[in-house]
């Protein structure tokens, strides 16, 4: 059985979102404000479609969409202005985990094989509002794509019959209820459209209304529930934070039983305060809110551990991490831990070129600028070439920490972090 998605769809024109693809009336001015209110409500995906018009605007909106998908805490589909290889390359590329080939166009069916054999079929989905289109080219989509969106929900019957491809449902204006009946086709994996945009506060309830009818959907079914775990005098248990891209150790706190289950139910993490002897959800005030991956018990289970997406500082100092007064630390104990690594390079490198330092071979980069960076980046990419052509790895390795160094050198001067790489080579 599939589960059953609900996802939001954002119409970018302009810089705005609008309404739908044939009524440009704003609806939101800022759509980043909408990716956190979707966020915030448990939506399981989100689509962008990109309605620009020349070229200028496209680049417009592949820009908010990087800053979309950057902000996600979902999966984000790019659709619109597909013509060509090199359109999904960018949608992909601005963080994307698919892209939407529109069957509409004669030209996007032609598109459909060559772009499945560059991305993957994984990458790929196809739009349609006919189940005629869908029906003439059935092998097609079923060896190169991964899934549908279907664009009305008067045809669902009829592509059912047609595919085994999952498809989602594009849904403007329908009562609530109804969806559970759309749910009902084995193959429907979902609904999006304005029926999702314009009712996103009530994703759980209708999550909890799915389960109740015996609907798969994604939410965090616990393995163990609150009476299985063994709390303290106070009939709390403590919880640590950890960074779940990074591992990182952002900070400890305690819930009793209502914030246990409130965090299983909405997915954003939620505490006790003893101090307030009350509920906590993080973030409610600052906006730095803790979404949840992942919830473990340590041997006794008295202990949790939780994987989170953070956003912004976990400590109300504003620091990253609450875990920041050192207190001793005994040299040469400590293995390095390869992201730590890179990241403190490239603090170096960053700090150094706001505050430059006189002899520093760095800033003479920085003041031959990008020609100079470039020019030895070029070099050292040889010297990696030359040297795996000699037996023994040593020599490779010393060529390979040179071309990083000056790679960190290129990014601090086009301030790219690499948390960006590493999303990037995450979503490949």
């Amino acid at each position: 059985m599939l589960v059953k998605k609900f996802v939001p769809c954002i119409y970018l024109y302009n810089g705005h979102a609008v309404r739908r693809l044939n009524d440009l009336s704003v609806v939101e001015t800022d759509p980043l404000r909408l990716v956190h209110l979707y966020n915030e409500n448990n939506a399981d995906g989100l689509i962008v479609f990109d309605m620009s018009h020349d070229d200028q605007a496209h680049e417009e909106a592949l820009e908010m969409l990087r800053e979309i998908c950057a902000a996600a805490q979902m999966e984000v589909t790019g659709a619109g202005n597909v013509n060509r290889l090199e359109d999904i390359k960018k949608l992909l590329y601005a963080g994307c985990r698919r892209a939407v080939l529109d069957f509409t166009a004669e030209s996007n069916i032609a598109l459909t094989k060559e772009a499945s054999l560059r991305f993957g079929r994984d990458k790929l989905l196809a739009s349609s509002h006919s189940a005629d289109i869908i029906a003439e080219n059935r092998e097609l989509l079923e060896t190169y794509v991964c899934g549908l969106i279907l664009q009305t929900p008067h045809q669902i019957r009829e592509t059912q019959g047609i595919t085994r491809l999952p498809f989602l449902v594009e849904v403007n204006q329908i009562a609530l209820n109804k969806l559970m009946e759309i749910f009902a086709y084995e193959n429907v994996c979902g609904v999006t459209g304005n029926t999702i945009n314009d009712n996103y506060r009530d994703i759980l309830a209708l999550k909890s209304l799915c389960k109740e009818n015996g609907i798969l959907v994604d939410t965090f079914d616990a393995a163990l529930q609150w009476d299985d775990l063994e709390k303290n005098s106070d009939g709390l248990i403590p919880v640590i934070v950890q960074d779940y891209r990074t591992g990182e150790v952002l900070m400890m706190a305690y819930m009793n039983e209502e914030a246990y289950g409130q965090t299983l139910r909405t997915g954003r993490m939620t505490y006790f305060s003893r101090s307030r002897r009350q509920l906590w959800l993080k973030g409610e005030t600052s906006g730095h809110f803790q979404y949840l991956k992942s919830l473990t018990a340590d041997c006794d289970k008295d202990t949790l551990l939780a994987k989170v997406s953070q956003i912004g500082a976990a400590c109300h100092t504003g620091a990253r991490s609450c875990f920041f007064n050192g207190i001793v630390k005994k040299d040469g104990e400590e293995s390095a831990n390869p992201l730590q690594v890179f990241q403190e390079v490239l603090d170096v490198i960053k700090d150094r070129k706001i505050h430059p330092k006189e002899g520093s071979y760095t800033n003479y980069l920085f003041d031959k600028g990008i020609d100079k960076i470039l020019k030895k980046l070029g070099e050292e990419a040889t010297e990696i070439v030359i040297a795996a052509k000699n037996p023994g790895a040593t020599e490779v390795k010393y060529e390979m920490s040179d071309f990083l160094y000056h790679m960190m050198v290129l990014m601090a001067q086009k301030e790219i972090g690499w948390e960006e790489i590493t999303a990037e080579l995450a979503n490949r």
